[in-house]
């Protein structure tokens, strides 16, 4: 794990050096007086936590009135987690954080991210919840883990008087629930429409920072909002780690090593599914990982091979679509809003049918197939004749339009006689006679390269 982080670190790093001073600087040079944004979608990972903590910094620095943080998130890695959240607890800048838009949800993570703010405020639609500490095996981490997380948890909605108890079922129960509700139970501020609307509510309000001193925000409605994105190289990563895309890289890359070891001669296919795999790997440590569902993924390759190499009736490519299916069912633990999408599901399982049931299946058919003779190597067992002087036992006789210089090992054949080609000696046949038609015939025609 620690290995894990310090690569994607080392990874960041380098990418924000290369393209993020430039975007950076643009985004420090704008009004002072705007509300700065900031966005927590996809994954929390090292990428996102680096990306909130030093903006967060930078706008502390800018004096900013405000920061909006809009969040849309499954949950991801608890220690990028609180990396976020003690950027936002030790901010002089209130921060507001808003689920949004509909549909969104502050899942596990992020959940905590969210009741780290002084302002948490979600949209209709929107849900929040289900942060029990959850391993790659799909099942929940020890108990000393999940104690710490509510400690956690529940600490954070005292500081701003909020429900804590709700806030512990999040973690002890896993209970998701709706942005109305969340209010109704006091764990957050708001349920606001849009972004206008929440700004309009919470301008010119007195919050909790935290560390449990008070701030007046002021009016807030139709002050500009200064958007800080994430520099491009570290938004391409960022967004590689992906529910969907873990699950297309995993099998995909399960795949194309199946393949280069099935069809070998080429490296791009192992590469390519090599780097796939590893990235899927490292996604699924970001993510709650069922261990049925990756089990499944790897059965539906085994079954696929099994049709290939024992073909019958597709009973074996039905058991690999239905395992395939299945795996990304159970892949996650969807109790966070994480799940494969239905359209990729299938998707996939037609591009892999389309796949191995006629590319794949192909490819070994011509595998199969003899390798036809070329060359000098296509003559042996042709028919020929002697031709010159006969072959004494040596001598030149014609076969498939060309003259060879020939041995035979039958003894003298004469001129006119037939030959059958037995073996090849550099460019020297050896060949024997077909006794039966031994008998003079009129000579071919001179003419012709001799060998």
């Amino acid at each position: 794990m620690q290995t894990r982080r310090w690569v994607v670190r080392l990874t960041l790093v380098v990418l924000t050096e290369s393209f993020g001073a430039a975007a950076a600087g643009a985004a420090r040079a704008q009004d002072p007086s705007a509300i700065v944004g900031l966005r927590l979608d996809g994954v929390v990972d090292p990428f996102a936590a680096d990306y909130l903590r030093n903006a967060i910094a930078d706008a502390n620095d800018d004096g900013a009135p405000a920061i909006l943080l809009t969040i849309d998130t499954p949950g991801g890695l608890s220690s990028s987690m609180r990396e976020i959240t003690q950027a936002i607890l030790n901010s002089r800048v209130p921060v507001i954080c808003y689920v949004s838009p509909e549909g969104a949800r502050a899942a596990s993570a992020g959940a905590f991210v969210l009741m780290s703010c002084p302002v948490a405020a979600m949209a209709p639609g929107t849900n929040v919840g289900a942060a029990t500490p959850v391993g790659v095996s799909g099942i929940t981490l020890e108990r000393k883990v999940t104690e710490d997380a509510i400690a956690s948890i529940t600490s954070m909605a005292e500081i701003y008087g909020r429900n804590a108890d709700v806030a512990e079922s999040f973690v002890r129960d896993a209970t998701s629930i709706t942005a109305t509700q969340a209010l109704e139970d006091g764990v957050i501020d708001l349920v606001e429409p849009s972004v206008d609307a929440l700004l309009g509510a919470v301008g010119e309000t007195t919050v909790t920072l935290g560390d449990g001193s008070s701030a007046t925000l002021p009016a807030l409605a139709g002050l500009a909002i200064d958007e800080r994105s994430m520099a491009p190289g570290v938004r391409f990563l960022h967004d590689l780690f992906d529910p969907d895309l873990a699950f297309i890289f995993f099998w995909l890359g399960l795949a194309l090593i199946v393949l280069e070891l099935l069809i070998p001669g080429h490296i791009f296919s192992g590469t390519i599914g090599t780097i796939l795999l590893i990235v899927a790997i490292v996604s699924f440590g970001l993510l709650p990982v069922r261990l049925i569902g990756v089990a499944l993924l790897v059965a539906s390759v085994v079954f696929f091979v099994l049709e290939l190499k024992v073909p019958g009736l597709g009973v074996w490519s039905l058991a690999g679509l239905a395992s395939l299916v299945a795996g990304g069912l159970f892949l996650y633990d969807g109790s966070g809003g994480v799940r494969v999408s239905p359209v990729v599901l299938i998707a996939v399982a037609a591009g892999v049918a389309l796949f191995f049931g006629v590319a794949v299946s192909r490819l070994l058919a011509i595998r199969r197939v003899p390798p036809v003779p070329h060359g000098a190597e296509a003559i042996i067992g042709k028919d020929g004749v002697v031709i010159g002087a006969g072959l004494g036992p040596n001598g030149v006789v014609r076969v498939a339009s060309e003259e060879w210089r020939a041995v035979s090992t039958s003894g003298p054949i004469p001129v006119g006689s037939r030959v059958r080609v037995t073996g090849l000696d550099g460019l020297v046949l050896t060949v024997e006679s077909l006794a039966d038609e031994h008998r003079p015939a009129v000579a071919p025609a001179e003419g012709g390269t001799t060998r």
